[in-house]
């Protein structure tokens, strides 16, 4: 099974964070030769901004995210890197919506 596109995975995790700001990044490139990716799986970075990580801890935030694409793991994403904040603390100059 070969890696989810972006716009798959945008439309996934859109559906588990409706009115989010979503940016995604396929690294997968920089891991060709790595275990993980012999098979075809993809390496991807995301940025979440969601009202719906308030008041949660990192680990219950990668949590949900996680949830939102566990079936896909590990055969079509091998690793995924996540940063899950909420609205007041997204970086300054990132657009309000992706």
């Amino acid at each position: 099974m070969t890696r989810p596109t972006l716009a798959e995975l945008h439309e996934r995790l859109s559906n588990a964070f409706p009115g989010a700001q979503i940016e995604l990044r396929d690294d997968s490139g920089l891991h060709v030769g790595h275990a993980g990716a012999a098979g075809g799986a993809g390496h991807f970075h995301v940025r979440i901004v969601s009202e719906r990580f308030d008041g949660l801890r990192t680990v219950l935030r990668h949590r949900l995210v996680y949830d939102a694409v566990h079936d896909w793991m590990p055969q079509r994403i091998h690793a995924l890197a996540i940063e899950a904040l909420t609205p007041i603390e997204r970086p300054a100059g990132t657009s309000a919506r992706a």
